[in-house]
């Protein structure tokens, strides 16, 4: 499985995702908030500063009105003069534009549009604002802020700066909202994978111990921590499940064993007893057909039974290996030469090519392995083939290889093979002694010494055994 799969069908890395993109939109959102709140808290600001500033410089350029007297006493005032020289006149003698600090500009304009004046900074390109509304207002225009006010008589006087310091703080602003919020994310994120792991490693260590179990281990047990999460009482009940199941082995282990020890006794009589009569002299040739139609089918049972005894022995740890340094190459020649006169009577070749490797392992339980998958290469054969046998090292591990060009086994029966009694063909029980446990015992003896045994198949073309055993 690839790794992208494995993470999209991850529990961890699902809720590990959902925690971090509902973090990041919080974060996203809050950052957008406070950066918004802030930049129309600087704007209102300058906006109010800018908007007092309009509002003073057009008082002061306001033009002086006249006093109004009753028309019972005196007649009414002529209007003022209209030329620009009497407009200036008319004018406070305080210089133009000394309410407005250093580093801003202005600008008036009269009623008919026509400027009146302007501070010497002021942009070159300063447009006239539009006089639709009376009162102040603002605009932004490029890098400047601007105020300007429409008298009732229909001056307008604009007040304007650079907002370029403003700018420049909410740009920093923004950038330590920036990196606070990376920072937030990553311990969040570190602390939300803690978090996940913590909360799913009753998980892990379920599926660490089912794994153990599935492979024969039925003492492992899941660690609880005593807490009452839903995962430790999970974690609980498969306890007890798996003691509930370790003592229902046991009991069947214990029963195999009890059998085949109460039965061994009463074959080896029979076996006693037939052979002594077919000792006899003067029997019939129907009486000696039957005696050792008999005595093969005693010494089949012990042989099943002997089995049982191994495999129990096996299964309880009781059959102690003896592990001293040998030639796997050596052990099985051994073995070819003594299952040859087995392999001449199907008219089996037997091509060998051993390369001396060394392991360490019980000399007498691995020659049982190779003998078992030699005689099984036998049996299965074609008549007149061929089993080839090889021998050779890698880094680590020596490989034993058994190879036929048999008819093969079909797929389906290949997860099958190392089970206890099983058969490929049912109807073949019993055949040439065979009791069905060769290859469970072989596995059981290559699991011992921490090896691996696998089988492949292709059908009319042969089956081949591989063993992998440690070198160390």
């Amino acid at each position: 499985m690839s790794i992208r799969p494995r993470l999209i069908h991850s529990i961890r890395w699902r809720l590990q995702a959902w925690y971090a993109l509902l973090f990041s939109v919080l974060l996203l959102g809050f950052g957008l908030t406070a950066y918004h709140f802030e930049a129309t808290a600087v704007a209102d600001r300058v906006n109010d500063e800018l908007s007092r500033l309009a509002v003073a410089l057009s008082d002061e350029h306001r033009r002086p009105l006249p006093e109004k007297t009753s028309t019972e006493l005196s007649p009414p005032s002529p209007p003022p003069p209209r030329d620009k020289k009497s407009r200036k006149s008319s004018r406070p003698s305080r210089p133009a534009g000394s309410v407005v600090p250093p580093g801003y500009y202005f600008a008036v304009w009269l009623h008919n549009g026509v400027p009146f004046t302007a501070s010497p900074n002021a942009p070159a390109d300063l447009p006239q604002p539009p006089a639709r509304q009376l009162g102040a207002h603002t605009r932004t225009r490029g890098p400047y802020r601007e105020a300007y006010f429409s008298a009732d008589y229909g001056d307008i006087a604009l007040v304007g700066r650079p907002f370029a310091d403003e700018q420049a703080r909410l740009d920093r602003f923004a950038w330590k909202l920036l990196l606070g919020g990376v920072g937030i994310f990553a311990v969040a994120v570190i602390f939300g994978w803690w978090l996940v792991t913590r909360a799913l490693r009753p998980i892990h260590d379920i599926s660490t111990a089912a794994t153990k179990i599935a492979i024969g281990d039925l003492s492992q047990r899941i660690n609880t921590r005593e807490t009452d999460s839903e995962l430790d009482r999970l974690a609980d009940v498969l306890n007890s499940t798996f003691s509930r199941l370790e003592a229902a082995f046991a009991r069947q282990q214990r029963f195999t064993a009890d059998a085949a020890h109460e039965l061994r006794t009463p074959v080896t009589v029979i076996v006693t007893h037939v052979q002594n009569s077919l000792a006899t002299p003067g029997l019939t040739e129907e009486h000696r057909e039957a005696l050792e139609a008999c005595e093969r089918a005693a010494q089949r049972m012990r042989r099943l039974i002997e089995s049982l005894l191994h495999l129990a022995r096996l299964d309880a740890g009781e059959d102690a290996a003896k592990p001293e340094r040998i030639d796997l190459a050596a052990l099985t020649a051994d073995a070819v030469a003594s299952i040859r006169t087995v392999a001449a009577e199907r008219k089996i070749t037997l091509v060998t090519e051993l390369v001396a490797t060394e392991i360490i392992g019980d000399p007498g339980r691995l020659q049982q392995v190779i003998t078992n998958l030699l005689a099984n290469a036998i049996y299965h054969g074609r008549e007149g083939g061929e089993v080839r046998i090889g021998v050779h090292a890698e880094t680590d591990h020596a490989v034993l290889v058994v190879a036929d060009n048999g008819p093969g086994i079909p797929a389906a029966h290949l997860p099958h093979l190392f089970e206890r009694f099983y058969r490929v063909d049912k109807a073949r029980t019993g055949a040439a002694g065979r009791t069905g446990l060769g290859l469970a015992i072989a596995k059981a003896i290559v699991d011992a010494h921490s090896g691996t045994i696998k089988i492949a198949s292709i059908v009319d073309e042969g089956t081949t055994a591989t063993v992998r055993l440690p070198r160390g």
